[in-house]
């Protein structure tokens, strides 16, 4: 489409006029109806959190060095050494970074630009086309010039692009918290695992001996003529067995302190340290309610949050493409023919003025990248979503579990004590003739079974209150309340 105009100020109202019907025209082609994200954002209460429920403790304001409630001092300088020597850790902070140079071409896309052109060129001109009396010769051309250009961004295209990118920074740093939070607690799972084989251990070396001393006894009695060689080739099977238990142990507690120094990105960081003992390990009290903030406290939902923004900002950017874009444009600088007369006056050259793009047919292309980017918004929404979901769900699986665990503690317990009685009885009624071996057997497998759920039992409970630490957001302090911005991102996503 060409327009034509008279030169002067007499054609200039008429050429604007020509200029606004083109935009009017552009924007009238740059259809964005039907194309919108659809999804909205769950709050806490929707997620399975009361909105009312306040906790009765202090536990679930998690200490940013939770771990140290365990009393441990071994462990509080694996979980430091963790800190300063992870390569996950390492990699989420560079992602960090990463995002915050995305942020800063961003912002630098929104403001004047300013470059530099310098060309010396040695040219043969054509004796055949307009170059005159220049035509056959060859000249040195030069040229420098400073060129500036800046865009208006009226349509708010680079706004929710700088929008995006800070939304993605703050998700990559969200990120990185939720990185370090799952650290420490595998640090301290892992260390609790390493206590419970050690008690464990403990449990089949105490097995070991209660066996050889029950050896020396039926030696004793069949020497005596009181017992036959079944009742010894009985007692005799149970130490292979027991010294084959303490073997399997031994394996893994080595698994598990391998494991560790993995962890730790330290090699050999267990080698000197002392077994820990499970019994040594404070138990922390726990919340009896999921606190109304938690959507606040974990990284994982403010990093999903986070994404959303960043997906809402991609969309409205995309939106605004369908917009005319306006550039103020510059140049000054020299250009001459020899060099000689670069630097002089009469070689001086300048230009400013506007410069408009308008996107008038784009064959489909505009409409189908802001159906792309609000497709990403949904699914952003939806991850959110179910970060929200995962959140409560976790929580209230922990607080669950952490209560069934000390109900069990006391039945076993009981149960323990039952069983370590019957055995003594069995053996003192076996030692005086009025019982038999098999009784003893049968006792005795009742108190190891017993024994091992014990440890079983304390290791679990400890296991689940650093998960419940993690799930309570591991001591993150947060960066504004979830509900309130779930709220304001609906709300813009409804105006919308």
């Amino acid at each position: 489409m060409t327009f034509s105009s008279t030169q002067g100020r007499e054609g200039r109202p008429a050429l604007m006029a020509v200029g606004l019907a083109v935009a009017l025209l552009a924007a009238g082609c740059a259809d964005t109806a039907g194309i919108a994200s659809h999804a909205h954002m769950r709050d806490a209460a929707q997620a399975g959190v009361p909105a009312t429920a306040q906790p009765t403790n202090d536990f679930a304001q998690v200490d940013a060095q939770w771990w140290h409630a365990f009393g441990d001092a071994q462990l509080d300088t694996l979980e430091q050494q963790a800190l300063a020597a992870s390569p996950s850790l390492q990699v989420a902070q560079a992602r960090v970074a990463k995002a915050l140079a995305a942020t800063g071409v961003a912002e630098a896309a929104g403001r004047p630009q300013l470059s530099g052109d310098a060309q010396v060129l040695r040219q043969r001109y054509s004796e055949n086309y307009i170059y005159g009396a220049l035509g056959g010769t060859v000249q040195e051309n030069g040229t420098l010039q400073l060129n500036g250009s800046w865009e208006l961004d009226f349509f708010g295209r680079n706004r929710a692009a700088i929008q995006a990118a800070v939304g993605s920074a703050r998700a990559a740093q969200a990120d990185a918290q939720a990185a370090r939070i799952l650290l420490t607690t595998n640090v301290a799972r892992s260390y609790i695992q390493w206590a419970r084989l050690e008690a464990q251990r403990d449990v089949a070396r105490r097995t070991l001996a209660q066996r050889e001393e029950t050896l020396r006894l039926v030696r004793d009695r069949v020497s005596a003529g009181l017992d036959t060689q079944l009742e010894q080739r009985q007692s005799e099977g149970g130490l292979p067995e027991a010294r084959q238990q303490i073997e399997v142990l031994n394996e893994q507690i080595e698994n598990a302190r391998h494991a560790l120094d993995a962890l730790v990105a330290v090699p050999d960081a267990t080698r000197g340290l002392a077994p820990p003992a499970l019994a040594s390990l404070r138990a922390v009290p726990l919340a009896t309610q999921i606190p109304a903030d938690l959507l606040a406290r974990r990284p994982d939902v403010a990093a999903a949050r986070w994404r959303v923004e960043a997906a809402a900002s991609d969309e409205e950017s995309a939106r605004a493409q369908f917009y005319p874009n306006i550039n103020l444009t510059a140049f000054v600088g020299t250009q001459s023919i020899g060099f000689d007369k670069l630097v002089k006056s009469g070689s001086l050259q300048w230009g400013v003025g506007p410069a408009l793009h308008l996107p008038i047919f784009e064959g489909g292309r505009l409409r189908a990248n802001l159906g792309g980017k609000a497709a990403d918004h949904d699914a952003a929404i939806e991850s959110y979503n179910g970060a929200v979901i995962d959140a409560g769900h976790e929580v209230a699986d922990q607080v669950a579990s952490a209560r069934s665990i000390g109900r069990q503690q006391v039945e076993q317990g009981n149960a323990q004590r039952a069983a370590e009685d019957a055995y003594h009885i069995a053996l003192q009624r076996y030692q005086a003739g009025l019982g038999t071996y098999l009784n003893v057997l049968t006792a005795e497998t009742a108190v190891l079974t017993q024994r091992r759920q014990a440890v079983d039992l304390a290791a679990r409970a400890l296991d689940t209150q650093a998960s419940l630490a993690r799930a309570l957001g591991g001591g993150w302090a947060g960066d504004a309340p979830a509900v309130a911005q779930t709220a304001a991102l609906n709300e813009s996503a409804a105006a919308r």
